[in-house]
């Protein structure tokens, strides 16, 4: 008989293509975690549920509801809708484990309501129609990237939180350092550049699980072992195969906290 479990997933396409599954048009799909689970013949079947994250500083600061302001405008938000940004989900549902990512702290801008205090993102603003454009400078200032003590710390307010009501297992995805194009051998002058900061966050993220006990999806090393050219198509997008080799990494580290029944054959 097959268990059935429940997997919380709070990030964007590194998690959600992995785990959840992928689909590009014209190239081979993947189904996520149980397309593993089910290669193994594992007695479980997972049902992965879905979030965007814009962010660790905005989820540990999450009050379930949008405000009526942001609401009222969902149709702008594409995938990063308000329920999305403003949810509490992760804190209020039970689930075998939560999994993160540091990528929205990384590539995800902010604003920030100049009297409210929420952060926001405004996803693709390019599109967003000139009344709507004039009511976001009227009342948002931009919100600072983060550094990776920043990162660390909102992600150590995330964790608290959801400690107060489950002790479930916590996996956060940090970003492979490979980004194609940049090919900088001088930083004198080179200002903070993708790479470097993305090697700021998984160092960051290293101390970071020592201290609070959350378990790393190591994505940096994974695309190294296996060649950032044959398993990236940018700097944040996947094809299949990096699906499947870090979906198989994140089933291990599950493994190991005993959260999947073993194999039938075992």
């Amino acid at each position: 008989m097959s268990v059935r479990l429940n997997l919380f997933l709070k990030g964007n396409l590194d998690v959600c293509d992995t785990l959840f599954g992928q689909r590009i048009p014209g190239k081979a799909d993947w189904n996520g975690i149980n397309e593993v689970l089910r290669a193994g013949s594992r007695a479980v079947t997972v049902r992965v549920r879905h979030e965007t994250s814009i962010g660790f500083a905005a989820h540990a600061a999450a009050q379930a509801a949008a405000p009526r302001e942001v609401a009222d405008r969902a149709a702008l938000f594409g995938p990063f809708t308000p329920t999305a940004q403003f949810s509490d989900s992760a804190f209020t549902s039970q689930h075998a484990a939560l999994v993160l990512s540091v990528q929205a702290d990384l590539f995800v801008p902010l604003v920030r309501h100049r009297a409210l205090d929420y952060l926001m993102h405004p996803y693709e603003l390019r599109r967003w129609p000139a009344a709507d454009l004039d009511w976001l400078k009227s009342n948002f200032v931009p919100e600072p990237a983060p550094g990776a003590e920043r990162c660390i710390e909102d992600l150590a307010g995330v964790i608290r939180r959801y400690r107060r009501s489950s002790d479930a297992p916590i996996l956060v995805f940090n970003v492979s350092s490979v980004v194609p194009g940049e090919t900088i051998h001088s930083y004198k002058g080179a200002g903070d550049a993708m790479s470097q900061r993305i090697r700021r966050f998984n160092c960051a993220l290293v101390d970071a699980s020592a201290e609070l006990g959350f378990s790393i999806v190591d994505v940096d090393r994974i695309v190294a072992e296996h060649g950032a050219r044959h398993l990236k198509f940018d700097p944040i997008h996947f094809n299949v195969e990096a699906c499947r080799l870090v979906c198989e990494e994140a089933v291990r580290i599950l493994d190991d906290y005993g959260v999947l029944p073993e194999d039938q054959g075992a």
